[in-house]
């Protein structure tokens, strides 16, 4: 008994390296995935949300202006061989809707794990056609043979250092 609690432990716990290591998380049983909720992020519960997405969490700038959001859902199954395709054409559609009539770059497109699950990572520069800039990070999570999962991370700037936290949050994404 003490050692599957042990095992528990050892699994659930959070990398003591990780940015957001005992930060309380999020547990989105629709989505099947967890993620960590940096302090000052609000979480919403699924208030608002479009069908799309099954739980978020967000954040304003200081100066009100702006801010970040992590959202995640669940899709349909998603082979091993064609996470980055869906991956990518995922990233750039959701760009087009926070985005409209506007342009993304691709800056990072990669293949990586959560849980051990194999997943891949797009990360799309933005601007509209009013000048507003972003940036997004999608990773997609091939679960079970039967579905997938994925978070989004959106980041109402096109600097690198505001977007820390929301690629925090999904770098301490886990299935659950």
């Amino acid at each position: 008994m003490l050692l599957a609690g042990g095992a528990v432990w050892w699994l659930a716990r959070d990398d003591d390296s990780s940015p957001l290591a005992g930060r309380p998380r999020v547990t989105d049983t629709a989505a099947g995935l967890s993620y960590a909720v940096p302090e000052g992020w609000k979480r919403n519960d699924g208030k608002s949300l479009i069908q799309a997405f099954t739980s978020s969490i967000t954040t304003k700038r200081p100066d009100g202006h702006g801010g970040s959001a992590v959202l995640a859902g669940r899709g349909g199954p998603v082979d091993e061989s064609a996470l980055q395709q869906r991956t990518e054409t995922a990233a750039r559609s959701n760009a087009e809707f926070f985005y409209p009539d506007g342009k993304s770059t691709v800056e990072e497109s990669r293949a990586t794990t959560v849980s051990g699950r194999s997943a891949y990572t797009v990360v799309l520069s933005t601007r509209d056609d009013s000048g507003r800039a972003g940036r997004m990070r999608l990773t997609i999570v091939a679960q079970t043979g039967d579905r997938s999962a994925f978070l989004l991370g959106v980041t109402e700037s096109p600097e690198p250092a505001d977007s820390r936290e929301a690629d925090a949050v999904l770098a301490s994404a886990a299935v659950s």
